[in-house]
This record gives C-alpha cells, sequence and structure tokens, in this order.
C-alpha cells in the first residue's frame, strides 16, 4: 500500500457516516495490537463535533477521558449534544459509544476568528527532518530481532510520518531523560480545510505521548513493557494558529511526573519555521503487573 493510500484511508476513517441529527458513525482502523488508537476516536469525535456547527467556528481546544477500551472489529457511534452556541464560542460534548456501552468522552470549544495579544515559546534548537532518519529505517534495520509474528505490523505502511530526534529503539530498555522531539507530517498531501488538518493532528498526538513517561523507567516496546499495563486515561489538546498536518511538525514532549501508577506528560507542537501551533497534555496508566513470586 503506498503511503498516500494510507493517508487517504486515514481520512476517509474520520470522515464520518450521518445517522441522523447529532448521531454519526465511524468505522475503525484495523490495528496490529487489535485494540482502537486513540488518535482515532480523538479524531473521529472531533469530526463529529464539527458536524453540528453551522457557523464559520474552529475548535480552539478539548478534553476527553478514555473509559473503556474500543474493538476493532465494529464500528463506533457518535452522540452530539449541542450544550452552548454563544455569541464567540460553541460547546459541544461527545459519546463515543460500542456495543451499547459509552467507552469515550469529550467536550469540545469552538471560537470565531478573533484577534488579539499574541506570544509564545521559542521552539527548541534540534536537528531538523531531513537530519534524521525515518521511522521506517529505522524499524527496517531492527526487523530480524522482531517476532515473525509482528513483522508485518512493524512495517505496516502508516498515514503519518515520525522522525525522533533521539532515535530511540523500541527494543532498547536503557532508561532515558523524560522527553522527546518528533518531527511528523501526514505522508501525503491533505485537501484544504481545517477540520481535516485538526482532525490528523488530534490523531498524531496520541504517538508516543505517554511512552515519554516511560522512559526514565526503562519501558519498552520490546522489553519491561510486557509487565507494564499502559492505557490513555485522559487527553485534552488546544489549537493556537493555523498549520497543516502535511507539512513538517515538531512535537516537543515531556513527563514531569509519574505516581500511583500514572504517567503525565505534554506537548507543544511547532511549524518548521517556529510558530508554536498546538499542546497537548495527557495523563496514562502505568501499571506494572507482578509475577506470582513478586506478589
Amino acid at each position: 500500500m503506498s503511503t498516500q493510500k494510507s493517508l487517504d484511508d486515514l481520512v476517509e476513517t474520520l470522515n464520518l457516516e450521518r445517522l441522523e441529527e447529532n448521531l454519526y458513525r465511524g468505522e475503525c482502523e484495523k490495528t496490529a495490537w487489535g485494540r482502537v488508537f486513540g488518535g482515532q476516536v480523538l479524531g473521529q469525535s472531533l469530526s463529529a463535533a464539527y458536524n453540528t456547527i453551522e457557523e464559520k467556528r474552529y475548535a480552539h481546544s478539548f478534553h476527553a477521558y478514555f473509559l473503556r477500551p474500543g474493538r476493532i472489529d465494529m464500528p463506533i457511534v457518535y452522540n452530539v449534544v449541542r450544550i452552548r452556541d454563544g455569541g464567540s464560542f460553541t460547546t459541544r460534548t461527545v459519546d463515543a459509544i460500542q456495543n451499547g456501552e459509552v467507552i469515550f468522552n469529550m467536550i469540545v470549544s469552538f471560537q470565531i476568528d478573533e484577534g488579539g495579544f499574541e506570544h509564545q515559546f521559542d521552539m527548541p534548537d534540534v536537528p531538523g527532518p531531513n537530519d534524521l532518519q525515518s521511522e521506517r529505517e529505522l524499524r527496517e534495520s531492527m526487523i530480524e530481532e522482531i517476532p515473525k509474528e509482528f513483522r508485518d505490523g512493524f512495517l505496516r505502511e502508516k498515514a503519518v510520518e515520525l522522525r525522533t530526534v533521539e532515535q530511540y529503539s523500541p527494543l532498547n530498555s536503557e532508561k532515558k531523560p523524560p522527553y522527546k522531539h518528533t518531527w511528523m507530517k501526514a505522508n501525503g498531501k491533505l485537501p484544504d480545510d481545517i477540520l481535516v488538518h485538526q482532525n490528523i493532528l488530534a490523531y498524531a498526538s496520541d504517538f508516543g505521548l505517554l511512552s515519554t513517561a516511560q522512559l526514565p523507567h526503562g519501558i519498552s516496546w520490546g522489553g519491561m513493557n510486557r509487565r507494564v499495563m499502559s492505557a490513555s486515561i485522559d487527553h485534552a489538546m488546544w489549537f493556537h494558529r493555523p498549520f497543516r498536518a502535511d507539512e513538517w511538525l515538531l512535537y516537543v514532549t515531556d513527563s514531569p511526573s509519574a505516581s500511583n501508577a500514572k504517567g503525565f506528560n505534554r506537548g507543544t507542537v511547532y511549524t518548521e519555521d517556529g510558530k508554536l501551533v498546538a499542546s497537548a497534555i495527557q495523563e496514562g496508566l502505568m501499571r506494572q503487573i507482578k509475577s506470582n513470586k513478586e506478589k
């Protein structure tokens, strides 16, 4: 499958079928690990909320909770409640439903386009995307170390390309500082629609955010994390300025704290020319699974 085809499929997945007023349905990506990817539900929920906005307003923030694991073998129904339509701001809540149960909840705020005061943190000085290996190149270099049953999923074409400055190996359990710098970009061309670009960034913002809190503890895909239960608990995002998700964006993530079986993570997103365009925060489960000998 070509990278543009993978991206087109993702855009189609995030574009929902209207069932009736305020009610939408979305299909699920077939993930290698058999569970619904959190970024997919984030993007689809944002899309559902946008479908109820009749004026020219844009999402500036959302706050969401992952309540139950989703199944990839059945669609997800999204129920939107129109909380408020004000003079400048519009508010919606979205429930994602599978098998009669709410698996995810989001509240989204939209705003008219306004001017005002501006400032931002400067973008960190890091190597650019053209100076780094792609995630696929790194994975191809270690394919012999991956169990055969996981190789197809490990090397599958992705709709979003990632290039991490620190070049961490998912097989390495060495303890690292709790921060990462990752360049990311949609793997192809996207239409000129702010909803599509926000959807793709919401989707991509779930890549690697929780794993930032795992770095100081040596939790890796091929090592200790087989004894760690990990899952996103909540996710919030703010859109500060316009951007294109099919151009390089730098995702700067750090984890100030981990405690009580949870890791707290922050992310900021910059364009290649240094504009701060979005921020994200996520708390995730990091529960150590003890062996019978340790209990």
